[in-house]
């Protein structure tokens, strides 16, 4: 008889807590202190555990900033290794964010990257023993890739992701996976072998799917960088759960190949490419991940990549003999026309586009902001996103999931059951759709698209062209766990493949939850249950982090990122008090 899921779940677990030395291990004091707290941010530097030369390291370098002490020497990789190793562990015991760990090769891996620069005088690659932790996804040789799932486990992977390889080149040191959802089509992490991952600034609240594993080890700093997959929003929710900066590039732009999705091989080609991308604490540190694949020959490691170097992409910056520098032009989109935001997002996006059209800015950033509507369009590619994703009709997971005998994880338990799989007809059919509205969104960048102002506006249309595009990534702030309500402000911009990044902005307060909803009818039942959240415990909401979304046309993550330094400059003002220190040492 095949083991049952609770069997594997057992074995997986005690696996995972044996890989962890018995002297990283929280004391039962501390266990009970952490339990009795809201936020355990401040754990692992309470926990005792950590030495100050390991404290230093975690929390006083980006990563930016980190690896250029490591590739000087002035840091050795054993050091960094045996720090993040030591404090993930911590994260792991407090918020359960982890699956697999190789501290033991990750260690050796920094002996060697150690005795190479010692030898030669040179570090290898620009990561030069830079830790990046991983999305359980991504396939890792000689460790499971489960995703949560009992059927996938203890099948250690036979070969790396594409990479997975290229980073090794790059000269990273990659230490842990983190945890996801089960079926990974979830917002909230969490699946019956490794449980359910909890947000450290505030553990009542969600942190996020699917990526939420890496938005909760990167929140305790157990990780400087971590990687994560998107198909519906799964970097952007956890970054904007978490308070980080996440980036989804489009497809073709970061390697790909060989991961675990849970489909049949080749399933990603009749539906929506999933991509990969970082989660950090500052846009610099996306950027040095970014142009470090870039430049790294990615399409050597993954055949839909596209072969294009950092410095060969769209740049937002003028050449030094412009006369005049054109102004960063900002479409504001306020929503998206299926479910409205809640008064606090309104807000937000009020602050940040008051901010934006202020003459105080500094002149090193000239900004114009316009309105954008998108009303009429957003509810049809919703439309289209799901039935893309439905092609399958679940049957692939399910299968899975039955094999061991699994139940669905709550948050999917009302949202998701075996379907007929979608005929070849209508699978063309919605690709055609898909085609169409992406060739549509290529309006929405012009003046002359009848996208600029309101639907009524007369006003004559020119030929100018936004930058970017700055909208929700939520229509609602972080909710309680297994209440995130629709993932529409993500998953529209994955069916029209433009690159996105989330950036944080300020907590939400006390003060946010004094605006009133009105009395207007709901536009359908999304919209009904978003009115719901704030109908409850609005007070909930209180410490969870504000963030935006950053959009460009596809494939233009130099642009995304460029953009996105000028806007996390640009907003410092809307942090105050509570913004997060840049952790670097420069």
């Amino acid at each position: 008889m095949p083991n049952t899921w609770q069997d594997i779940a057992v074995r997986k677990q005690k696996e995972r807590t044996g890989r962890i030395p018995t002297g990283w291990l929280l004391s039962a004091d501390v266990l009970k202190e952490a339990g009795n707290k809201t936020s355990v941010l401040d754990m692992p530097r309470k926990s005792g555990l950590l030495s100050n030369d390991e404290l230093c390291i975690t929390e006083d370098y980006d990563a930016t900033a980190l690896v250029a002490e490591l590739g000087s020497g002035r840091l050795s990789s054993v050091d960094v290794i045996n720090a993040f190793s030591k404090r993930a562990a911590i994260a792991q015991q407090l918020v359960n964010c982890l699956t697999e760990t190789f501290f033991n090769d990750a260690l050796a891996r920094a002996q060697f990257l150690d005795d190479h620069l010692k030898r030669t005088g040179k570090p290898i690659g620009p990561l030069h023993g830079l830790p990046i932790s991983l999305k359980d996804t991504f396939k890792v040789k000689g460790y499971d890739a489960s995703v949560g799932c009992a059927a996938f486990c203890f099948k250690p992977a036979m070969q790396n992701s594409a990479l997975v390889d290229l980073l090794f080149k790059l000269g990273a040191i990659l230490y842990c996976k983190t945890n996801v959802p089960l079926t990974m089509m979830a917002l909230d992490s969490h699946n019956n072998v490794f449980g359910r991952t909890l947000n450290p600034a505030n553990m009542r609240l969600t942190a996020g799917g699917s990526s939420g594993g890496e938005g909760a080890l990167l929140a305790l700093q157990g990780s400087i960088l971590g990687i994560g997959t998107d198909v519906g929003g799964s970097i952007r929710i956890p970054a904007m759960c978490n308070g980080l900066v996440g980036v989804k590039p489009s497809h073709g732009r970061v390697p790909y190949a060989g991961q675990e999705g849970g489909m049949p091989a080749g399933s990603s080609k009749l539906g929506i490419e999933a991509t990969a991308g970082p989660i950090a604490r500052s846009v610099r540190d996306c950027e040095l991940l970014l142009s470090a694949i870039g430049n790294g020959r990615p399409e050597l490691f993954d055949a839909d990549v596209i072969a294009q170097t950092w410095e060969q992409q769209t740049s937002l910056r003028k050449s030094p003999t412009t006369r005049a520098q054109k102004p960063l032009r900002v479409g504001i989109v306020r929503t998206d026309g299926h479910v409205m935001p809640l008064p606090p997002i309104q807000r937000l996006l009020d602050d940040v586009a008051n901010i934006l059209r202020s003459p105080a800015l500094p002149s090193w950033s000239p900004i114009e902001v316009v309105e954008v509507d998108i009303t009429d369009f957003g509810p049809q590619v919703l439309k289209v996103f799901n039935g893309v994703m439905s092609i399958d009709g679940g049957n692939a997971w399910f299968d899975n999931i039955e094999a061991t005998g699994e139940p669905l994880s709550p948050w999917l338990s009302t949202r998701l059951r075996r379907r007929p799989t979608k005929p070849l007809d209508e699978v063309r059919k919605l690709q055609a759709q898909k085609l169409e509205l992406q060739m549509r969104f290529q309006d929405v960048w012009r003046e002359s698209g009848g996208y600029w102002g309101s639907k009524d506006s007369k006003a004559k249309k020119g030929d100018k062209e936004l930058d970017i595009i700055i909208c929700p990534i939520a229509p609602h702030p972080v909710p309680l766990i297994d209440t995130f309500n629709s993932t529409n402000y993500t998953s529209a911009f994955n069916l029209l493949d433009v690159a996105a990044g989330v950036l944080p902005v300020r907590t939400f307060t006390e003060a946010d939850t004094h605006s009133e909803n009105g009395n207007s009818k709901p536009l359908n039942g999304w919209d009904k249950i978003n009115r719901e959240l704030w109908n409850g415990d609005r007070r909930s909401f209180v410490g969870g982090s504000m963030s935006i979304q950053v959009l460009v046309p596809r494939l233009m993550e130099r642009k995304l990122i460029e953009s996105m330094a000028v806007l996390e400059k640009a907003l410092e003002p809307l942090r105050g008090n509570d913004g997060k220190a840049e952790r670097s040492r420069l």
